[in-house]
C-alpha cells in the first residue's frame, strides 16, 4: 500500500488493487491505530483513530481532494505534501 505522506505521527495510504471498492477512502496509520477514513465525508469506514488524529486527517484532505479524487480514480500513485 503506497504512502502517500505522513505528519504528526500520522501515515495516509491509499490501497491500489482492484479488490478496493467506493467509497473512495484513504487508510491512517496512527499510533498503533488503523482506520479508512472517507476523505470526502471525514467519515471513519473501518476501525479507530483517536478523534484530534481524525481532525488533523479531516484538515488534510480538505486541502488535498482533488488529489486524491485524482489518485483514485487513475490509481497513479504520487506523493503529497504533509500538514504543517
Amino acid at each position: 500500500m503506497p504512502e502517500i505522506t505522513r505528519f504528526y505521527g500520522i501515515v495516509i495510504k491509499m490501497y491500489f488493487l482492484q479488490s478496493e471498492h467506493n467509497p473512495p477512502h484513504i487508510h491512517v496509520f496512527y499510533n498503533g491505530d488503523v482506520a479508512a477514513v472517507d476523505y470526502m465525508t471525514g467519515e471513519i469506514l473501518t476501525g479507530e483513530i483517536p478523534p484530534k488524529a481524525l481532525a488533523l486527517v479531516n484538515e488534510w484532505t480538505a486541502v488535498n481532494r482533488e488529489a486524491l479524487n485524482r489518485m483514485w480514480k487513475t490509481q497513479e500513485f504520487e506523493k503529497l505534501p504533509p500538514l504543517e
